[in-house]
């Protein structure tokens, strides 16, 4: 019996994670089970608020229990569900909840890793830690503890009147580590305040104005020395090539939610493997199932910077899925198991949520 089930789990943050956009307290995830021959399973990166994008959960769910399924009533590929979901106008966040389930699913049916089908290499991955706005002195001693861990690059959460002089404490405190900003569009008719981030010698500049102004970006590109990184600004392969042709940025995050799941995600990894772009993946504070989407993706040689996939335990006290993802020396291990490679605690999801939505196939 063919049965699609959206769990909807909550799971507090060990440290509140504070960025441009606010504070955020817990992960409220929504998570899919496909069940049939095969279980396979997949997350929205949705969120209670519409602060990143335009979704959140009672959008994504709306969509998927209204117009999704009724695709996959139609498709299992993950290909054609792609096209197929074309006729709907956005919503990348429930589209890739869906979509990369069914590559679980695939990978599944083949007997492989979905890291094989997808073509990854690496057997680990450099993770990088991002750090939310905290007080100077908590600021400080995570950074501390993030380099000692073994952290392969340090990324601030900034805004204006939160810039300078963090920076400029960072600097003093831990001199050249490999240290990267992260301002989330919040620089938007304040340009002039993101040239002055130039002197601190980072890796990048990520997002510092409002992801629809390729303009403005590629304005203040042209100023700096330092790279920027889009995030919020690539939504598609589209989107990067607008990049590179206008010069609006240098570097890419990819978020695979953001993008609408691994199919678009790939496309943009070929591009930028072929235009020598610099690529790195990002996070939204995922689950343990979302978390192996990410680490799968990044065992694709063209990941050539440490993202910001951090080990289960940099979030929660205990994780959804029964091995949660732990990290060595700054490396994290690619699961090699049939599609994701990880098994999710069912028992634990049914203690930290509920099933909100069920429907036979």
């Amino acid at each position: 019996m063919k049965e699609i089930k959206v769990y909807n789990v909550n799971l507090p943050l060990k440290v509140p994670f504070e960025t441009s956009f606010g504070i955020q307290y817990s992960r409220n995830a929504l998570i899919i089970e496909y069940s049939d021959v095969y279980n396979a399973y997949g997350e929205s990166v949705t969120d209670d608020v519409p602060g990143y994008s335009y979704e959140d959960n009672i959008t994504a769910l709306h969509v998927i229990k209204d117009y999704l399924i009724e695709i996959l009533k139609e498709t299992l590929d993950p290909s054609e569900f792609v096209e197929k979901a074309k006729k709907i106008k956005g919503h990348n966040m429930a589209k890739s909840a869906i979509e990369t389930m069914l590559w679980d699913l695939e990978s599944k049916k083949k007997g492989i890793s979905l890291k094989d089908l997808i073509g990854g290499e690496k057997e680990k991955i450099e993770s990088g830690i991002s750090i939310g706005i905290l007080p100077m002195e908590k600021l400080i001693d995570t950074v501390k503890k993030s380099i000692d861990l073994g952290y392969k690059r340090i990324k601030l959460k900034i805004k204006p009147g939160w810039d300078i002089e963090v920076l400029r404490e960072i600097r003093m405190n831990f001199g050249d580590i490999p240290l990267t900003v992260d301002a989330n569009q919040a620089y938007e008719g304040k340009e002039n305040k993101v040239l002055e981030l130039d002197k601190f010698e980072l890796l990048m500049i990520e997002q510092p104005l409002a992801e629809n102004n390729m303009v403005g970006l590629s304005r203040i590109q042209k100023k700096l020395s330092t790279p920027i990184c889009l995030d919020e600004s690539i939504h598609s392969v589209k989107d990067a090539k607008t990049m590179l042709e206008l010069d609006a940025g240098r570097i890419i995050n990819l978020k695979i939610g953001r993008v609408g799941g691994l199919k678009e995600s790939l496309e943009i990894v070929n591009f930028c493997g072929n235009n020598k772009i610099p690529l790195w993946c990002g996070g939204m504070l995922e689950t343990g199932i979302g978390r192996a989407f990410n680490v799968i993706l990044q065992s694709r040689m063209e990941f050539n910077m440490p993202g910001d996939t951090s080990p289960s335990d940099r979030y929660f006290e205990k994780d959804i899925i029964k091995k949660p993802f732990t990290m060595d020396k700054g490396y994290i291990e690619v699961p090699n198991g049939n599609g994701i490679g990880v098994e999710p605690d069912l028992e634990f999801i049914k203690k930290v949520g509920k099933i909100i939505f069920q429907q036979r196939l």
